[in-house]
């Protein structure tokens, strides 16, 4: 199972949900983060130094950091979607195919 980071955007409820499939995550209030402007390179920064993947609703900006250096421990880009249930479903189904997250960017979106 993966270890993630979710940024401040990240619905708690998808995290709850990876969480019940196993996934352990941290999210940035529990880690202190929270609520600081932390700019983003420092939050990849963060997640890689805790060997964490990022889990974030912010693609631009996050897709645009792993361009610039593949040196992370994953980014996992989502789009917003109401049915939590079936988002946390997609991330956990697609970074199950993948077995090292680390220097990777996975894109979840939503379908239709």
């Amino acid at each position: 199972m993966a270890r993630f980071y979710s940024n401040e955007n990240f619905p708690y409820p998808v995290v709850l949900e990876l969480r019940r499939l196993g996934h352990d995550v941290l999210t940035s209030m529990e880690a202190g983060q929270a609520n600081q402007g932390i700019p983003d390179d420092q939050v990849v920064a963060f997640a890689t130094r805790s060997d964490r993947a990022v889990l974030t609703l912010n693609r631009r900006h996050f897709h645009r950091e792993h361009a610039r250096s593949m040196d992370h421990a994953g980014i996992v880009t989502c789009t917003t979607d109401a049915d939590y249930l079936q988002m946390a479903r997609r991330v956990h189904d697609a970074v199950n195919r993948i077995p090292n997250l680390h220097g990777q960017l996975v894109k979840i979106t939503r379908p239709g």
